[in-house]
């Protein structure tokens, strides 16, 4: 049994919890090796303190389900019969009573709190598996690493991939298409999120969606990308100059970088979250556009492209060997242009490694 697995049986035992259901995609495949998409459907792990674990799926995935790393049973069910009334007969065979509910609750949906509350009328669900799944994931082993620098090597071929489509009247959204065209070519099928391609202006907004604007001369270009590897996913950004941007477009540019650095510089075991966020932050609003950085300086990832912890302002969370997060803070105007500069990490004993190594100096294309 994996050791996630049985931290978790551990977890419910010291917290007199009789039952562990979880139903986020990302923590089912973290605990068992088995990824999936359910949609609408219903897809649940349920962990007991001393029985045997199941995996619950839709009836059309149960096969690929038994098919994979996972090494207990797999209970399904057709469209047409109702899920919970099955988990909680399999419930039920598994543990003679169940009083207490361990739950994600930041997860799980009013709905299918209500749908086991129904079968389970007399239970309590008050129990929350929320930090210690953050907590479970937040430090990660030599091997999860190890995967997460192979996605990262994966990221700066996007990069290259998307650095040479670069050309005067390209749309955002071809380069976009070409980018995981050849990714896909290469056999990566999953990116982390939907690839950004943001051209000038566009790109003052730090969540915009590529469309058809078409790349033009003297502006900047920024990219954030990342794709699953083996489970496990990569995130970075990177600006880069068409031509000749403005002389506001270039200052903006080394700020970004300036920040990005130092807090590159500052990560090691003993500095809190909160501090590393203060000190990309201070540099931008020294600099005069501390409104324009309207997000935290970074986050964590794993299994999951965003995880705990959050590194933001405030946070006295204490940084250890072995997390990783990202660091990427960002300046956007309006009308003018936008900039981010991102790196994901690990922490090792007296500082960090990148995941990806596409080169952050300012890099003029055409």
């Amino acid at each position: 049994m994996k050791k996630q697995l049985i931290d978790l049986k551990n977890w419910l035992k010291e917290n007199q919890g009789d039952v562990a259901f979880i139903n986020d995609p990302a923590n089912v495949a973290y605990l068992t090796g088995y990824e999936s998409d359910p949609h609408e459907r219903v897809l649940a792990l349920l962990v007991f303190p001393d029985a045997d674990p199941f995996l619950f799926t839709p009836a059309l995935e149960m096969d690929d389900a038994r098919n994979g790393a996972w090494e207990y049973d797999v209970f399904g069910y057709l469209d047409n019969e109702n899920p919970w009334e099955i988990i909680a007969e399999k419930v039920k065979a598994a543990v003679p009573t169940v009083s207490n509910w361990a739950v994600e609750k930041e997860f799980l949906t009013l709905a299918r709190f209500e749908a086991l509350q129904n079968e389970f009328p007399t239970a309590t669900f008050k129990q929350d598996l929320t930090s210690f799944m953050q907590r479970l994931k937040l430090i990660k082993t030599p091997t999860e690493i190890k995967t997460m620098i192979e996605a990262g090597k994966w990221a700066d071929f996007a990069f290259d991939v998307g650095f040479n489509a670069i050309k005067e009247g390209v749309m955002e959204q071809e380069i976009v298409a070409e980018i995981e065209y050849q990714l896909k070519k290469k056999g990566i099928m999953q990116m982390s999120f939907s690839t950004i391609v943001l051209a000038g202006d566009n790109a003052a907004s730090p969540h915009g969606n590529p469309g058809q604007r078409k790349i033009q001369k003297d502006e900047l270009v920024l990219f954030d990308l990342g794709v699953v590897y083996d489970g496990y996913t990569s995130d970075a950004t990177r600006t880069v100059a068409y031509g000749e941007p403005s002389q506001k477009a270039q200052e903006i540019y080394a700020i970004v970088l300036k920040a990005h650095q130092a807090a590159l510089d500052a990560v090691k075991p003993g500095i809190t979250a909160g501090e590393l966020d203060t000190i990309a932050r201070d540099i931008i609003t020294d600099a005069g556009y501390g409104p324009y950085f309207n997000h935290r300086l970074g986050h964590g990832l794993g299994s999951s492209v965003h995880e705990f912890p959050s590194i933001m302002a405030g946070n006295p969370l204490v940084i250890e060997e072995g997390m990783c997060f990202s660091i990427e803070p960002g300046i956007y105007v309006p009308g003018v242009a936008g900039v981010r500069i991102e790196d994901c990490l690990y922490v090792t004993k007296d500082g960090c490694e990148v995941f990806t190594h596409t080169p952050k100096e300012y890099t003029v294309i055409g």
